[in-house]
């Protein structure tokens, strides 16, 4: 144990604690004198010892459900009871000029049971029984409240300071209560940089397939949370070796493909995670950050590749239409984590789309460069998308060789600077015919129907190819269209 380390998170907590004494003082004198124990706890302790101590503070209490809503109803307007079922209420207070958002939940024994997905709900009645029910030895650790002890009964303290993911009581009991705990474990490396114990990680690997009673949409918010951190690597990384990935996100270790002993492709697991990287590197061009679709279709981009992989005729390897395939397998994996449409949209899209450069660069414009034309398909088919595109295009680049990657980011900072141009002529973020529908069809004289349809299909594309074309050319051009057709 680093005594500097633990002394260091001792002056933290005391620093921290001073600086929420009046809301803490306030809520302990008022369950004391209702003759309750309250204690801050969990990841409260650890953040205040961490330094990192925000405004959102939970508890524990003796106190049962009923009773904690009308004592915080002394306290506050703004009450929630939402997780009144679970023994949590919550609150909104706000002390000198602060608004914080309190947690409050009596003490708590309940596990999951057989192959059920919901945890049964027990209460209790001591904070070490509550504590011991927690997920690791740092987030098992409470203060008692208004007197400010420290409550450890399982080093968590001793963990802190050393880095450390333990279980309160063995990680096979602790698992067993409750398997999403394997992924938080894959979080906190994550999220803290901390490192599971040896027994963890031996009770994750075996005890892998107990993640499949967990319900899909807690398994989404733990994976999207190691994704948010500053080092999803970390995170990822073990859920693949501990097998969890296998039954959570199979796309992503099946990315581990064999490599043949010439190394004629690279090796597209590790090349995922450096996207992911480098995409993070580049978030500062996003208005808001972290970016979890960004981060998605990066970390997802290539998952077609395992399906489309030929060993082709003089050693090469390709993976034709893995782009395609990837989006299918993507919109399908990220539907059945239940994230919500937009996002599934947005990340499928992305990764449909993460080749589009390079076969513009690479088709009939020449390398590198690109007709106006093609400038507007790349914007119209990014759409609201285009700033991420941007992103993961330049991160998808991760060859070695410095000249190959130096003409790469020329040619996209050449495609960014056209897209800028062009859009200072153009409105390339919203681009429609000249001629909407109605016109369409009072022009032609046909009422809607398919006809409407092929008619401003065929608009749209001479204003991809052209430009503006004005409302008096593009209905020359529609008549000749029409003409045509009639013949």
């Amino acid at each position: 144990m680093s005594s500097a380390r633990l002394n260091q998170a001792q002056a933290n907590a005391v620093a921290e604690l001073m600086r929420i004494a009046p809301v803490v003082d306030r809520l302990g004198t008022l369950f004391t004198k209702a003759g309750h124990q309250l204690f801050l706890v969990g990841g409260s302790v650890r953040d205040a010892l961490l330094g990192r101590l925000g405004h959102d503070l939970d508890f524990t209490t003796s106190a049962r459900p009923d009773e904690i809503e009308a004592l915080l109803r002394k306290v506050s307007r703004a009450l929630w009871t939402i997780g009144k079922e679970y023994g949590t209420v919550g609150c909104k207070v706000v002390e000198r000029g602060v608004t914080w958002v309190i947690e409050v939940t009596t003490f708590r024994s309940d596990a999951y049971s057989g192959d059920t997905r919901k945890p049964a709900v027990a209460f209790g009645d001591t904070v070490e029984g509550d504590l011991v029910r927690r997920d690791f030895a740092v987030n098992a650790l409470a203060v008692s409240l208004p007197d400010k002890q420290f409550v450890d009964p399982y080093g968590g303290l001793d963990d802190l300071a050393r880095g450390v993911l333990r279980t309160p009581s063995r990680p096979e009991i602790s698992f067993g209560d409750d398997p999403l705990r394997m992924m938080r474990a894959a979080r906190f490396a994550a999220q803290l940089m901390f490192t599971p114990a040896q027994e963890v990680v031996a009770a994750m690997t075996a005890m892998a397939d107990r993640i499949s009673i967990v319900s899909a949409e807690r398994v989404r918010d733990e994976l999207t949370k190691i994704l948010l951190s500053d080092h999803p690597r970390v995170g990822l990384d073990l859920l693949v070796s501990t097998g969890l990935a296998d039954r959570v996100l199979p796309e992503l270790p099946a990315l581990r493909l064999e490599r043949d002993e010439h190394h004629r492709h690279k090796d597209v697991y590790e090349h995922s995670l450096t996207v992911l990287e480098q995409a993070i590197d580049l978030e500062v061009r996003l208005p808001e950050r972290p970016d979890l679709i960004l981060r998605l279709a990066a970390l997802l981009h290539d998952v077609g590749k395992p399906a489309t992989r030929r060993f082709e005729p003089g050693g090469k390897v390709s993976f034709h239409h893995h782009d395609v395939v990837g989006a299918k397998l993507v919109k399908a994996r990220l539907t059945e984590l239940r994230f919500s449409h937009d996002e599934v949209k947005a990340v499928t899209d992305l990764v449909a789309l993460h080749l589009r450069f390079h076969g513009y660069l690479n088709g009939l414009e020449g390398a590198g460069q690109w007709t106006d034309s093609a400038v507007r398909r790349y914007v119209r088919d990014a759409g609201n998308q285009l700033a991420r595109l941007h992103i993961l295009t330049r991160a998808d680049c991760t060859t070695r060789n410095q000249a190959k990657a130096a003409k790469l980011r020329a040619a996209y900072d050449d495609l960014e600077g056209r897209i800028e141009v062009l859009a200072a002529q153009e409105e390339l973020d919203s681009i429609r015919p000249d001629l909407d529908g109605r016109q369409i069809m009072a022009i032609l004289g046909i009422p809607p129907g398919p006809t409407v349809g092929k008619a401003y299909a065929f608009l749209l594309e001479r204003r991809m190819e052209e430009g503006p074309l004005g409302e008096d050319r593009a209905r020359d051009e529609l008549l000749a269209w029409w003409a045509v057709q009639q013949q």
